[in-house]
C-alpha cells in the first residue's frame, strides 16, 4: 500500500516538473501533429519550433478562422472572404465585402502553401504569418474591429477558455496565442495533389493537350510561377494599368520606392481554374482575359517588369494547350477536406486520409 501511494507521489512529481499539471490539477499534453512536407518540394520557410502544431491548437484556430465575433458586427469571419471551394479566396467577387457592406481596395488571395512564404499579402506589407490577422481584423473597410475588443469577446466565452487552455495550457487568451492558434490552422492548408503532382509522382500520366501545355508554360511561363508552388513569391508590374478610383501602387506603399510602382506579388497558379476573378484587384473574370492582357493590352512603364516589356507572345492554340496545363493544378481534394471546411458546411465528399504524402 505505502509502495503504490509513493509511486503515485512519485508520478505526479514528475508530470509537474515536465510541465503537464498546473495549479488546478489539469493534465496539460497536447496531442502533436507533424506537419509533412510533400516529397520533392522545398522545405518550408515557417518556424515551427516556435509554434509546434497540436491537434488542440489547430482545432482552436479553426474555431476563430469561422468566428465571425473576430469582426465589429458579428457577421464577418476570416471565412467570409477565404472560401474553400474557391482555394480560400475571394470567389466570383472583384473585390473583398468588408464591414457594412463596404468594399475592400482588393481581391483577398488563395490561402494555401503558407508555410512556404516569407511575407504576406499582395504588397507583402506582413512578414509573419501570426501577425496576418491584425490588417483585416483592424481595417475598416474589412473586419473593422480591434484587437482589445476581440480579446474580451473571447474571454467572455467558455468555451474558448477550455479550448485556449486545451491548446496552451492555461486560460489566458491573448492576441499572441490567437495568432499562433490561427496559424497552426492555415498551414494545414497544404494543396499538393492536383492531377499536375500525381504526374510528377508517377501516379498519372498528362493527356496530349496538357502535356503540350505543360512544355509552352515551361518556355513562358516558368520564370515567375516556378514549381513547385508555380509562385516565385515575388514583386513585379505586370503592366497593369492604375485603377483609377483605386489608386492601388502596389509594393511602393509599403517601401516607399518609386521602383516598387505598381508591384504586386506574383500568385501562384495552384487551382488557378476555380480561384477566378484574378489580379490584386479581381479585374480578370477569366484566364482567356489575363493571357489577352498578356499578350495584347500591356501597358509598359518605366517599372515594367524586364521579362515582360515585350508583352507575351501567345497564339490561339497555345493559349488553348496552357489552359489544359492549367486545369491540371486544380487539387479537388484539398477543395473538399472535411478537415478545412466552415462547421456545418462539410463536403459529403471522401477526401484522403493524408493529402501530403
Amino acid at each position: 500500500m505505502r509502495f503504490t501511494k509513493a509511486i503515485w507521489i512519485l508520478f505526479i512529481i514528475l508530470i509537474t516538473a515536465a510541465g503537464w499539471v498546473t495549479a488546478d490539477n489539469f493534465i496539460f499534453k497536447p496531442k502533436p501533429v507533424k506537419f509533412i512536407v510533400p516529397k520533392g518540394w522545398p522545405q518550408p520557410l515557417y518556424d515551427f519550433s516556435k509554434n509546434p502544431l497540436t491537434e488542440e491548437g489547430i482545432a482552436l484556430g479553426k474555431k476563430l478562422f469561422y468566428d465571425g465575433r473576430l469582426s465589429k458586427d458579428g457577421t464577418i469571419s476570416c471565412g467570409s472572404c477565404h472560401q474553400q471551394f474557391g482555394a480560400f479566396n475571394t470567389f466570383d467577387h472583384p473585390l473583398s465585402h468588408g464591414f457594412n457592406n463596404s468594399l475592400t481596395v482588393r481581391n483577398a488571395p488563395g490561402l494555401f502553401n503558407l508555410a512556404w512564404q516569407k511575407d504576406f499579402m499582395w504588397d507583402g506589407g506582413i512578414n509573419h504569418l501570426d501577425l496576418q490577422p491584425l490588417a483585416p481584423i483592424t481595417n475598416e473597410s474589412e473586419m473593422a474591429e480591434n484587437i482589445e475588443t476581440v480579446i474580451s469577446k473571447l474571454r467572455t466565452d467558455k468555451e474558448y477558455k477550455i479550448m485556449f487552455k486545451a491548446a496552451f495550457g492555461d486560460e489566458m487568451i491573448n492576441y499572441l496565442r490567437m495568432g499562433k492558434a490561427l496559424s497552426q490552422f492555415m498551414l494545414q492548408l497544404v494543396s499538393s495533389n492536383s492531377k499536375y503532382d500525381k504526374v510528377m509522382r508517377g501516379e498519372a500520366s498528362f493527356i496530349l493537350p496538357e502535356q503540350l501545355g505543360y512544355d509552352i508554360f515551361k518556355k513562358k511561363c516558368i520564370s515567375c510561377h516556378t514549381e513547385p508552388m508555380f509562385t516565385d513569391y515575388s514583386y513585379r508590374n505586370t503592366g497593369l494599368p492604375v485603377d483609377p478610383f483605386l489608386k492601388d501602387m502596389g509594393r511602393m506603399k509599403i517601401t516607399g520606392n518609386p521602383a516598387d510602382s505598381l508591384k504586386f506579388k506574383v500568385p501562384s497558379l495552384r487551382n488557378v481554374a476555380v480561384s477566378f476573378p484574378y489580379g490584386h484587384d479581381g479585374r480578370f473574370f477569366s484566364m482567356m482575359s489575363v493571357m489577352e492582357h498578356y499578350r495584347k493590352s500591356m501597358v509598359i512603364g518605366p517599372t515594367t517588369d524586364s521579362l515582360m516589356r515585350n508583352r507575351l507572345p501567345l497564339s490561339n492554340f497555345e493559349i488553348g494547350q496552357l489552359t489544359a496545363f492549367l486545369m491540371t493544378l486544380t487539387d479537388s481534394s484539398f477543395l473538399k477536406d472535411k478537415r478545412f471546411a466552415e462547421p456545418g458546411f462539410e463536403n459529403n465528399g471522401k477526401a484522403p486520409a493524408d493529402l501530403h504524402q
